[in-house]
């Protein structure tokens, strides 16, 4: 039987090695939502491959029963940018941190986005290096202290969308490490979609930066401050379903319909193929206590994609060269006899 005609399980795609993350990490839950997320795609095991840089994520490649590499600090997207236009049949898999990504991986970050490559990019964000022992990272809340901040932090942080956005990115989305079934429906949509796809995965890492999502993930409050994006619906949330997104102005304003005189009629539906990235940038940027966390795809919007690019490219090329051989160039040009 051909390995393409295969049904996988979740359990194929989990590596006989013993998962070393701290108990209570958020890491494990990802990793379990990966190995459902790739059974339901249904390709077969050797079409995938996880590339890493350096980092807690970045053991990632050896608890997965498919293709990886473990590669150097920051340059997992470098790597991964290879391996793609190498082999555009493929699937790649990227798993980064905030510091690996964002930090000494900044500059791949944001050219990998721009190229709009095919590949599909795990952001961790726990806004800490954890690896390290908890230095603040780019995205650390200003004065957070930490082990290189005693005093509290002054750098401003990043937001990762926003970076995506500046780096004329087609595809972001969002979710949090503890709501699996989200980001198993996120990354099946990304699996689907040519081109970059970077997911943000707001991550706890239980021993440097325990709770750091806390506002957002709370039981008893989460629903009223998450808001669930779905392409072509109405932009509600909350407990009770009565809570919503309009548009006031040039401005997003969290509203409750029924009260001074707002209908759902008002609440603004979610277009995440949108070309202009307008709204998609309020919604990154949506924090509390004032309005909900945007999660769920943002942003999906189709492009070019460099690897079929580069492969025109090259048969058109092909198609005019008068060079077909080894031969054929050595004895092309200016040649002597000696």
């Amino acid at each position: 039987m051909a390995a393409e005609n295969i049904k996988l399980n979740f359990k194929d795609f989990k590596s006989d090695q013993e998962v070393r993350w701290c108990a209570g990490c958020g890491d494990h839950a990802i990793l379990n939502t990966v190995h459902k997320a790739m059974a339901t795609v249904g390709k077969p095991r050797e079409k995938y491959v996880l590339i890493s840089g350096i980092g807690c994520s970045s053991r990632f490649p050896y608890y997965m029963n498919t293709y990886g590499f473990h590669t150097i600090h920051g340059r997992a997207l470098a790597i991964s940018s290879g391996a793609k236009s190498a082999n555009p049949d493929l699937s790649v898999w990227v798993v980064t941190g905030d510091g690996d990504g964002l930090a000494i991986g900044g500059n791949h970050f944001i050219h990998a986005i721009r190229r709009n490559l095919d590949l599909n990019v795990l952001l961790f964000n726990n806004e800490i290096y954890g690896l390290t022992k908890g230095q603040y990272s780019p995205t650390t809340k200003e004065g957070k202290i930490t082990k290189s901040s005693p005093y509290g932090t002054i750098e401003h942080p990043f937001n990762p969308g926003e970076l995506v956005l500046g780096s004329n990115g087609h595809f972001f989305a969002r979710s949090i490490d503890v709501n699996m079934k989200l980001s198993h429906d996120i990354m099946v949509e990304a699996e689907g979609f040519k081109g970059t796809s970077i997911i943000e995965i707001l991550q706890n890492c239980v021993i440097f930066a325990d709770k750091t999502h806390s506002w957002y993930t709370d039981k008893a409050e989460k629903l009223d401050r998450q808001l669930v994006l779905k392409h072509g619906e109405k932009m509600i949330y909350g407990k009770n379903n009565d809570k919503g997104i309009m548009l006031d102005g040039m401005d997003l304003k969290a509203v409750t319909i029924g009260e001074n005189g707002v209908t759902e009629d008002d609440i603004l539906v979610h277009d995440a193929h949108m070309e202009s990235p307008f709204l998609h940038w309020m919604l990154i940027n949506m924090k509390g206590p004032d309005f909900p966390i945007a999660l769920g795809v943002i942003r999906a919007v189709k492009g070019t994609v460099y690897e079929e690019k580069m492969e025109k490219q090259i048969e058109e090329q092909k198609a005019i060269s008068k060079i077909h051989s080894m031969n054929d160039l050595l004895n092309s040009g200016a040649t002597w006899t000696v």
